[in-house]
């Protein structure tokens, strides 16, 4: 089959056009892939997912390439011969176009300021990312965010060029694969020049604001993510809100709602420290106050954690001789245990404890640790026998 004419390598602003169908073919998951002579569809193709929209006012599913023949999926079949009229999704084409020209300028910079490639990009519904093969600091990723705004600031013609084989051969490119044909060059003068096939805005200035929002280690090198324009715009409302809200809880201005948030993670500290002395304090008094069930000591108590829980256990040991048992937990959800105590083998009893209350656990002959799913009066008789 003849390859589709891709009418947006030309023209990344045609939005609607007209087509014959050359053919339709069922697809095993019951739609139809439509071939048409020409398209301004672009294909889900190096990292970037298909322009959305419509033929004949039904809705595209997907678009995707094979051997430069463009299909696209409908739920419907189309009949060879007919022409009918395409209509793109401009909303999400104009916000993939700022993208994908931001990623150039970011990516353009980065090859020529520190030396690295590109070697991943990815172009989602939320985020840009682009891998690079090496490491980036935080600081270098701020001088890169904003000489890609000054960039957009500039508002410089973004050219599209196919190239012969001489004058190809006499450029310095970007391109993560080696590439056959002719050869789309898309060039922002005096910050990129790279191979490319998706449609990218007419200047740097309808980019918007570009954000490099944070960074993360990935194979060796590092991943950014990247927003632009309208979508740069949305994550600042968004955030801004949320710094709003944070101000007016803390009763700070937005500007300082780091600073108050730090104090109040410092109170929080000295709040949380304060509260588990006075349970040390009241746990204390509590065990001073047990008494023996059977030959041994016994503490429950709800609301302890595994922290409190060993140390529950280590004042009772100090407080008590022979066994000393400490239980945290309730009867629907069951306890765990610490038991054993001063000169004595914990282990004989953790295994009958658990053989007859259907428990877990185990230790070392000066302490026991496990589970049991019983209740509190079952553990009592345990004990008292």
């Amino acid at each position: 089959m003849d390859a589709t004419v891709r009418l947006f390598d030309e023209d990344s602003r045609l939005i609607q056009f007209e087509a014959v169908v050359l053919s339709c073919e069922p697809m095993k998951n019951g739609h139809f892939a439509v071939v048409l002579n020409q398209t301004a569809f672009f294909p889900e193709e190096g990292g970037q997912t298909c322009d959305k929209g419509t033929l004949e006012d039904r809705e595209v599913l997907h678009v995707k390439e094979k051997d430069h023949v463009i299909y696209h999926e409908m739920a419907e079949p189309m009949y060879e011969g007919d022409t009918v009229g395409g209509l793109i999704d401009w909303e999400k084409r104009f916000s993939d176009m700022q993208q994908h020209s931001g990623e150039h300028i970011v990516s353009g910079l980065v090859h020529r300021r520190f030396g690295l490639d590109n070697v991943g990009f990815h172009l989602g519904s939320d985020y840009v990312t682009m891998d690079f093969n090496g490491v980036l600091t935080e600081t270098r990723i701020r001088e890169i965010e904003l000489e890609a705004n000054r960039a957009v600031a500039k508002n410089i013609k973004i050219v599209v060029t196919w190239p012969d084989d001489t004058a190809l051969s006499q450029m310095d490119y970007r391109s993560k694969k080696e590439l056959e044909g002719p050869v789309r060059i898309v060039e922002i003068p005096g910050y990129d020049l790279c191979a490319c096939c998706a449609p990218h805005v007419a200047t740097t200035g309808e980019i918007g604001m570009i954000r490099l929002t944070h960074m993360e280690k990935y194979k060796g090198g590092v991943r950014v993510y990247m927003l632009c324009g309208f979508r740069a715009l949305r994550d600042y409302n968004e955030k801004y809100a949320s710094v709003a809200a944070i101000s007016a809880l803390l009763s700070a201005k937005p500007e300082h709602v780091a600073e108050a948030a730090a104090k109040l993670h410092e109170e929080s500290i000295a709040m949380r420290q304060k509260i588990n002395e006075l349970k040390q304090t009241i746990l204390a008094d509590h065990i001073k106050t047990l008494s023996p069930v059977g030959e041994a000591h016994l503490l429950f108590d709800e609301q302890l954690d595994r922290n409190n829980l060993r140390r529950a256990w280590t004042m009772m040991t100090d407080q008590f001789e022979g066994m000393c048992a400490a239980f945290m937990g309730n009867d629907e959800d069951g306890y765990q245990y610490v038991l054993g105590g001063r000169d004595l083998d914990a282990r004989e009893t953790g295994k009958a404890l658990n053989e007859t209350l259907s428990g877990r656990g185990g230790g070392k002959p000066d302490m026991f640790q496990g589970s049991v799913k019983a209740k509190k009066a079952a553990i009592l008789d345990f004990f008292s026998a």
